[in-house]
């Protein structure tokens, strides 16, 4: 049974601080999801035709915050990590990735995300979304990256069960 160490979100604390928690303990749902498994096991597939693993789902996340926060609210000329053009399925291919190489590229642009966000004055803070040529809140970005996260997790789940049975949190 892997141990359960992440943290919840605070039962009555403000929106910044509620959206703030809810990423990190998704962030950390992901990071439990893949704890223990050497890298032959993150890259086992889901059921076929799919080639979903839970390497891939590191990789793609870490394009999700680096699209969402770096390109977003620093950098909008920021190349992906996995592709020179914006395309988030090429992250998925982690057939030649290690756990090392995948989690190294996730921590680097969460650190990112949350420099980001602590930077920013308000929620309200504005940014350009490349991809749609517009200005994005703050909000919308933390709020985007958590649903990407939550969806992604119930992956998550299934993938590990199929792995070794764990089940869980």
């Amino acid at each position: 049974m892997i141990p359960d160490l992440r943290t919840g979100p605070p039962h009555l604390g403000g929106e910044r601080e509620t959206l703030r928690a809810f990423l990190d303990f998704h962030r950390a749902t992901l990071e439990m999801k893949c704890a223990a498994l050497d890298d032959e096991a993150l890259r086992t597939r889901s059921c076929p035709p799919s080639t979903l693993t839970l390497l891939g789902l590191v990789r793609h996340m870490a394009e999700v915050e680096r699209a969402w926060f770096r390109r977003v609210f620093e950098d909008d000329d920021a190349p992906m990590v996995w592709s020179k053009e914006v395309d988030f399925q090429a992250a998925y291919d982690a057939s030649a990735s290690t756990r090392d190489e995948a989690f190294a590229a996730w921590r680097a642009e969460v650190e990112v995300s949350r420099r980001v966000e602590r930077a920013a004055a308000t929620l309200d803070a504005r940014g350009l979304q490349p991809r749609w040529g517009e200005e994005v809140s703050l909000r919308l970005a933390m709020v985007h990256v958590l649903l990407e996260y939550a969806r992604h997790n119930g992956h998550a789940d299934f993938l590990r069960e199929a792995i070794d049975g764990e089940v869980g949190a």
